[in-house]
């Protein structure tokens, strides 16, 4: 269970004025559940996954995976959680240029030392899944946004993370794409008994989750 309590965020403007982006945000998550976070941009979507996932700090507030509690751990403890427990999927991918897909995809195996022999072969069937198994061998500079965006989710997925933290995922995906990517993460949740939060603006990808949280003026608000 993923619980999040009264928590706040507000970053420094360069003219000195404080703004404020997450105001009071409580809310909890289930295992096998997806959740939507939407709201119009700069609405605090992003900086509300980069907290959960402990990649910044809250200014007040508690976050707890479980019995983890996100906004008292240490860095090295943090790091050992988003190693272990969390997926991430964002916006700007974040793949290595350096690696072909494959490798990209088996990259977390591989830094909690794996086998690399055993790390390619769940990456393979991995790049079935999203249907990119012909771009294996693909240096990342050739492929499309679109194949470079399902190649991070595999990647996020790869190590069967309890809670997947998804940053616009079908940004860059045509509709019908996207609606796949939609269902493979949904059915990640289910079949993994897993937490899948998806900050997105697609209306078609919200409806397949279990809630939509709306952000508005740094708070959830209803329909």
């Amino acid at each position: 269970m993923l619980s999040v309590s009264n928590l706040k965020k507000s970053f420094l403007k360069p003219s000195g004025a404080i703004l404020e982006v997450l105001r009071d945000v409580s809310f909890t998550a289930n295992a096998g559940e997806m959740i939507a976070i939407t709201g119009a941009s700069g609405a605090g979507k992003s900086t509300l996954l980069h907290l959960i996932g402990g990649l910044e700090k809250a200014d007040s507030g508690e976050i707890k995976l479980n019995d983890f509690n996100v906004t008292k751990a240490n860095s090295n403890d943090l790091a050992t959680m988003r190693q272990r427990d969390v997926g991430f999927i964002f916006q700007s991918h974040h793949l290595l240029a350096d690696l072909n897909a494959l490798e990209n995809v088996a990259m977390p195996l591989l830094i909690t030392r794996n086998l690399k022999s055993q790390a390619l072969q769940r990456a393979e069937k991995m790049l079935e899944r999203i249907g990119l198994s012909e771009r294996a061998t693909r240096a990342i500079g050739t492929l499309s946004g679109g194949e470079q965006q399902r190649i991070s989710v595999a990647r996020a997925l790869i190590t069967e993370p309890r809670l997947v933290l998804a940053d616009e995922p079908t940004g860059n995906l045509d509709s019908t794409t996207g609606a796949g990517l939609g269902a493979l993460l949904k059915a990640y949740a289910v079949t993994n008994n897993a937490m899948v939060i998806i900050a997105t603006h697609n209306e078609h990808i919200a409806g397949m989750c279990n809630k939509i949280l709306i952000l508005r003026e740094g708070k959830f608000c209803t329909h």
